[in-house]
Parts: structure tokens; C-alpha cells; sequence
């Protein structure tokens, strides 16, 4: 048994350092990362922890602030590079990785303490190896909160129903304080839905009053939430008709809803989210699905107190609410399965480690190690070749490394990407065509110094070839200089960017360097 913890503990040890080295390896990609990142970096930046900036004088109401908190914290902390911009989430991802343990433990509290222990530790390596779980775990998104308000909320009531201490009752109310502030109201939709069918199925009314402090924990929710709701409303209004009519009623109801004012609608079949779910949760959903199998065909009992208490069927309507309620909804991501996972997690290890002997359980260890490295081979891939992403990372830094040009200098020819922004720290431009007609056709206007241009853009790629110097070139833009139309004097020189990467480029002959942030 002993040798089996041990075991547990390496696995899930290198799984959340590959994860956490992972953060540090691959540039922003657009859309989701760097947009994020670059309203953290805002609000680092502004000293506004109120309102979320979109961009300079454009609010996002999209999401509540807990997540750019964090990220700007980070920033604060250790600067502006993808490593700190992730590392909030990956300690998201490790209190819910705790959260796992302590569920599947707690459901073995009254028998052997070392069976109790190898079951926990199945349980948070589950999760953390699954494909989202793994993925989510060092990602600038604001899922793994979510994720972590749910899981808090659901764990707190289960292990208090198992005995656990009073403070597990104050947890579930920090849970939806949590989820409230990083996602909004659909946290109470997704503990909510799972509290109300176990009480209805067991008729636990009474011991759900008892066990949790629903009176002063509600306070404390409404004493944590609403000031942040209200202040938001107050210094941007229409930001609680849109987040809460439009992100939670019209977002859900309306398939390609067009009032979305940061992106694009996402428009699927009804019942895609069960696709994702199976994904999200590979290999090991289709592993428990396997070992469920073989206990059903040997007839092995489920533990008396799992039955009593409901706990088990609690569990499993935690596991499905979310693939449940989005259902119904064509607007989805395969994120949304993430407060999913951790259930799934809990009620696979169940299986896994009461099937002891079997040698499938044994080539569970090899599966645990699958996503990891599959990731790690993947990005190292990518790290080796970075154009194959959708990030202005490099070309920013070899716009910025040109003598007496700096980053504001540099135009996109439409909506400049937020991979842009964000390396530039906000100070890259968007340029309409019509408006750099007007700069290369008026002698009285200067043409911008330097402009990228879409590579399908083949009109004006055309044009400018023939009076501007191509400096760089990547999967999605091609670097003009325009400035009298010559080129600039370069020569060699290396470029540190972002938090770790290093590449040589051709560059000015001394001096200053770009850190790609």
C-alpha cells in the first residue's frame, strides 16, 4: 500500500511541474489568452480594480473580475510575461486538485486510513490528467475559477454530510462567492441544481438546514459579491443589463446571439456538450466507463454509507449537471464541461482503486503520464516552431528592435490582435484601409512607420511590396516599413521575449532589447 502511495504521489507531483513548466514554454496565441491577459495587464497597469477594460476606455462586461485580478496581481508581483499571467490559474487548478483529494477521501474516513489515502490520490490524479483538466491548469481563461468555486461549494457539503469540521459549512458559501465573482450567477445553477435533486431523492431537507450556515453564510455571500455588482453598475451603466440578460439569458437561449459586444457567437448542434464532455474528460471517462463494467459484472457492492447518504447519486448529478443544462444551448464551449471533471474524477477513482488487482487498473498509471507528455511533446513542438501560432509575439519584438522605431509606430491594417496588444503593452495601433489610403496619398500626412498586413489581404500586400520594405513575415501578417520607403539599418541581434524564450533575430547594432511585453 505504501509503495502504491508513493507512487500516486510522483504521478501527481510531475503532472502539476509539467503543467506549471508548460506556462512558462508557449507565447500568448490569440483570441482567448491574450485578450484576457491584455485586461489584466490593463488593469495592472490603470490601478483600476473596479472595472475591467476591454481597451482603453471600452469596459468588459463579459466577465466579473476575480480572474484579472489575480492575473494583475501577478503582473504586480513578477511582471508582465505569460509565465505570471498564468500562474493563478494553475493555482486554481491546484486547490481544486486538493478539493478532489479531500472528497474522495472523506468518503473513506471511517475505514482504513491508507485505502482512504491511494483513493484520494486516484481522484486528484484523475483530474488533473484528464485532456481539459490538464489543459485548463495553466491557462489565462477565467473556466478554472468557476471550476474552483463549484467544486468548493459541492466538496464543502459532501464532507460535511461525511462528519467534516464547521468550517466545510463556511466553505460552501466561499465557493459561490468565488464562482459569483469569476463567471457570475451560473455558479448557482451548477451547485444549485445538484443540492436540490439530492435533497429532493434522499428527503435530507433537515440535515441540509443543519449541517451548513445558511443564515450568516449568506450574509457573508451577498457582503462579498454585491458591492463589487453595484460599483461596477455605478461607474459603467448597462453592465448588469448585458452580463446578466444578455451573457446569462440570450447567450444561452439564442443561438449566434449578435449582441455579443467582445467576440463572436458560438453556434452548435444541441448535445454537443456531451461530445465535449467525453473529450474533455479522455482517457480516463472512457477507463471508469470500463471499470463500472467490470464491478457491475462481478457484482461488487457499492459501500453501505455511499448508499444511506446519498452521497454517490450527489456526486453523479454534480458530474452531469453542466453537460445537462448546456444541453440546451447551441452557444458553447468545450470549457463548459470543466466544473464537470472534478466529480467525474472522484467517482472514476472509486472504481479505479476498489478494482484493486485487475491489470487494467495497473496500466492506469501509464494513462496518467498520457496527457502530460502528449502536451509536452506538443508544445515543445511549438515552442521550436512558433509560427505555427496565433500570436504576434516575435513580430512585435522584431518591429520594437528596429533603431529609433518603438511598438506605438506599428500599425495593424484593421483590428490589430490582442496577441499584439499585449506584447506591445497596448501600444500598437488599428488602421483602416481607407485611412491608410488617405496617409500614402496625401503628401501632407506622414505614412505610418510600419504596418502589418493580412496575408489575404493580397490587394494591399500587392501594393505595398512595391514601395515598402517586407522586414517579417508570419502565418497571419506580413511586416511592411514604410517610412520614405527604406529599409532600416540592421544588423544582428538578440531579442529576449517574453518570460523565458530567447530567439536571434536581426536587430539594431546596440543596446536596447525587447521583452516581447
Amino acid at each position: 500500500m505504501t509503495r502504491t502511495i508513493n507512487t500516486l504521489w510522483g504521478l501527481l507531483a510531475a503532472a502539476l511541474a509539467i503543467r506549471l513548466g508548460l506556462s512558462a514554454l508557449l507565447p500568448l496565441a490569440d483570441t482567448t489568452e491574450p485578450r484576457y491577459a491584455e485586461i489584466a495587464r490593463i488593469m495592472a497597469e490603470t490601478g483600476d480594480w473596479i472595472t475591467p477594460w476591454f481597451d482603453h476606455g471600452v469596459p468588459f462586461w463579459g466577465k466579473p473580475p476575480l480572474s484579472f485580478w489575480a492575473q494583475a496581481l501577478s503582473f504586480k508581483l513578477f511582471g508582465v510575461s505569460e509565465f505570471a499571467g498564468r500562474l493563478p490559474s494553475w493555482l486554481a487548478n491546484v486547490l481544486t486538485v486538493a478539493l478532489v483529494f479531500a472528497m474522495r477521501f472523506h468518503l473513506h474516513a471511517n475505514t482504513d486510513r491508507q485505502q482512504a489515502t491511494v483513493s484520494g490520490l486516484w481522484a486528484a490524479l484523475i483530474y488533473a490528467t484528464t485532456a481539459l483538466g490538464f489543459l485548463s491548469g495553466g491557462t489565462i481563461m477565467t473556466d478554472s475559477y468557476l471550476a474552483l468555486g463549484t467544486t468548493l461549494t459541492l466538496a464543502s457539503l459532501l464532507i460535511r454530510l461525511r462528519g467534516g469540521s464547521d468550517w466545510w459549512g463556511w466553505g460552501f458559501f466561499i465557493g459561490l462567492v468565488i464562482g459569483l465573482l469569476a463567471k457570475g450567477p451560473l455558479v448557482l445553477v451548477l451547485t444549485g441544481v445538484p443540492v436540490f435533486c439530492w435533497a429532493v431523492i434522499t428527503r435530507q431537507w433537515r440535515n441540509l438546514w443543519r449541517c451548513l450556515p445558511w443564515l450568516s453564510g449568506t450574509a457573508l455571500t451577498l457582503l462579498l459579491v454585491l458591492p463589487w455588482y453595484l460599483l461596477a453598475e455605478l461607474k459603467t451603466p448597462g453592465f448588469l443589463d448585458y452580463f446578466i440578460v444578455g451573457e446569462h439569458f440570450k447567450r444561452f437561449i439564442i443561438s449566434g446571439w449578435q449582441g455579443d459586444l467582445y467576440g463572436n457567437a458560438h453556434e452548435f448542434t444541441r448535445g454537443t456538450i456531451w461530445l465535449y464532455l467525453a473529450v474533455a474528460s479522455f482517457p480516463w471517462g472512457l477507463i471508469a466507463v470500463t471499470g463500472w463494467g467490470i464491478r457491475r459484472w462481478r457484482s461488487t457492492p457499492v459501500p453501505a454509507r455511499a448508499a444511506s447518504d446519498g452521497t454517490t447519486m450527489l456526486l453523479t448529478v454534480s458530474a452531469l449537471t453542466p453537460a445537462i443544462f448546456f444541453t440546451f444551448s447551441g452557444n458553447i464551449l468545450w470549457t463548459y464541461t470543466l466544473p464537470s471533471l472534478p466529480f467525474i474524477a472522484v467517482l472514476a477513482a472509486g472504481v479505479i482503486s476498489q478494482t484493486a488487482g485487475y491489470r487494467w487498473q495497473r496500466a492506469s498509471y501509464a494513462c496518467a503520464l498520457l496527457i502530460p507528455l502528449a502536451a509536452s511533446s506538443g508544445a515543445g513542438w511549438l515552442a521550436i516552431h512558433p509560427e505555427q501560432l496565433k500570436t504576434e509575439r516575435d513580430l512585435v519584438a522584431r518591429a520594437s528592435a528596429l533603431p529609433e522605431l518603438s511598438p506605438d509606430q506599428l500599425h495593424y491594417l484593421g483590428e490589430a490582435p490582442f496577441s499584439a496588444r499585449f506584447y506591445s503593452q497596448g501600444l500598437v495601433q488599428s488602421l483602416s484601409p481607407d485611412e491608410l489610403q488617405s496617409r500614402l496619398a496625401d503628401a501632407q500626412l506622414p505614412p505610418p512607420a510600419l504596418v502589418a498586413v493580412s496575408n489575404n489581404d493580397k490587394a494591399w500586400l500587392d501594393r505595398l511590396r512595391k514601395t515598402a520594405t517586407v522586414l517579417d513575415q508570419n502565418r497571419r501578417y506580413t511586416l511592411f516599413h514604410l517610412s520614405d520607403g527604406k529599409p532600416a539599418a540592421i544588423t544582428a541581434k538578440s531579442i529576449t521575449i517574453g518570460s523565458a524564450v530567447t530567439i536571434s533575430r536581426p536587430g539594431a547594432t546596440t543596446g536596447a532589447t525587447s521583452d516581447g511585453t
